[in-house]
């Protein structure tokens, strides 16, 4: 069994925080060749290079581990004191979360509403698509995500949130003038289409399902990087869209929006995954965010 010293291990994740040996010396108050030597004492012990001396320094995939355990660490240490009464008066905990924009956008802040306040917490959140929130996990930075993956980041438990249903939407003025009688595939081949960002495969993902080769929606795209601009820009007729449910439905009874497919929604199953820690401020909030997503997400 490998013992991992404490002060190698804090080290470590001074150097990627800071990104580099002789800022992570400052915030540690010693010298940069001490900061060297610690970490590649770790390297020694763990048989692993740690990190990559790019500028910024940026860990290597076992490094990533090690990072993570530096990150729970530190959680648990300020839990510890929270609760021995040695942290200072009033001071917070922290709780850093990643979370998808449309989320975000809908039910999460109500969910995080209606955690206590008492002792104080602190949310950092960080808005990323769902298929790429489990990397923050992996790498450390957050404690928990909403994510779409059902596969447990190591060191991390999973439990299933609900189905987030999406729309393909339009307004009926876009309709008239981009949809005509050709089949729905081949007209969003052409159409304009909204997306999110260069990452987004909602729309694509919804035109291949509708005919099996299909390419994909049309390569004229806007791109709207907030939840509510996107959906906005559906309804200005920039273009068509996956909207969704929660924030389209009344949209499309309004008549603002026209259902291009009702037969054929697009569901994206959200898992919640967070560290393996005994924090009783991260367990309040996996509480209120289960009980949010069973109240908004279908089952």
């Amino acid at each position: 069994m490998i013992d991992l010293p404490l002060d190698q291990v804090r080290t470590l994740l001074a150097v990627v925080d800071e990104g580099t040996f002789d800022a992570a010396a400052a915030a540690l108050h010693v010298t940069p060749s001490a900061v060297s030597q610690r970490v590649k004492a770790l390297e020694q012990r763990t048989g692993r290079v740690l990190l990559l001396r790019t500028k910024p320094v940026r860990p290597t995939e076992s490094g990533e581990i090690v990072v993570r355990f530096a990150r729970q660490l530190a959680r648990l240490e300020r839990d510890t004191r929270s609760e021995l009464g040695m942290s200072g008066a009033g001071e917070p905990t922290r709780v850093t979360v990643a979370v998808n924009a449309d989320s975000l956008a809908t039910w999460f802040l109500p969910a995080l509403s209606r955690v206590s306040q008492e002792p104080p917490l602190c949310f950092e959140l960080h808005r990323e698509d769902e298929t790429r929130t489990a990397a923050l996990l992996r790498e450390g930075l957050v404690m928990a995500a909403v994510t779409s993956s059902p596969e447990p980041v190591t060191g991390c438990s999973v439990r299933a949130l609900g189905t987030m249903r999406y729309l393909a939407a339009a307004s009926a003025d876009f309709v008239a003038r981009h949809l005509d009688d050709d089949p729905l595939h081949e007209a969003l081949a052409r159409a304009p289409v909204m997306t999110f960002d260069r990452s987004d495969d909602l729309q694509d993902a919804f035109v291949r399902g509708l005919r099996r080769g299909a390419a994909g929606a049309s390569p004229v795209r806007h791109a709207v990087p907030t939840s509510e601009g996107f959906v906005d820009a559906v309804v200005a007729g920039f273009g068509w869209g996956m909207v969704p449910e929660v924030q389209g439905g009344a949209l499309l009874e309004a008549g603002r929006l026209v259902s291009l497919a009702p037969d054929r929604p697009l569901d994206v199953p959200l898992y919640w995954q967070q560290w393996k820690l005994d924090s009783p401020a991260l367990a309040a909030v996996a509480d209120a965010v289960a009980e949010a997503a069973a109240r908004t997400l279908r089952r």
